[in-house]
């Protein structure tokens, strides 16, 4: 089966694959070739693909999957291959939306620093199977 993941400004990947694994706001799917048409929005969360039994993971930050006819597309405001995620950048990235979210009488907008945490975990996540 095909897959294309998508941001607005290049094609991350785009590739055959033999299993795709990601998270939609309804949970965690697995697609593998034959599957059922679906179409789901994703959560901020890591699309983990593998191709010939080697794994390679990306961050997917939101968007939208759709699956027919072996043919898998990912469209996502950003997404980056865990190889190329710099990992002392996320983990202090991590820890400063960790910080912001902790400090009670800071006027934040709370459900942007918890999107700053979703988004720094899940670049920390797809590096560990690079």
């Amino acid at each position: 089966m095909h897959l294309k993941i998508i941001t607005h400004e290049k094609i991350v990947f785009d590739d055959n694959v033999d299993e795709i694994y990601t998270k939609t706001v309804e949970g965690e799917i697995g697609i593998l070739k034959n599957h059922v048409p679906i179409m789901s929005a994703l959560d901020i969360g890591v699309t983990k693909v593998v191709k010939n039994s080697q794994p390679q993971t990306f961050t997917t930050m939101g968007g939208v999957l759709q699956f027919k006819d072996d043919k898998a597309l990912i469209l996502t405001p950003t997404a980056e291959s865990g190889s190329e995620i710099d990992v002392t950048r996320a983990k202090e990235a991590l820890k400063r939306a960790q910080a912001r979210l902790a400090e009670s009488r800071a006027k934040i907008d709370a459900k942007r620093a918890e999107a700053a945490v979703a988004r720094a975990m899940a670049r920390l996540k797809a590096t560990l199977n690079e």
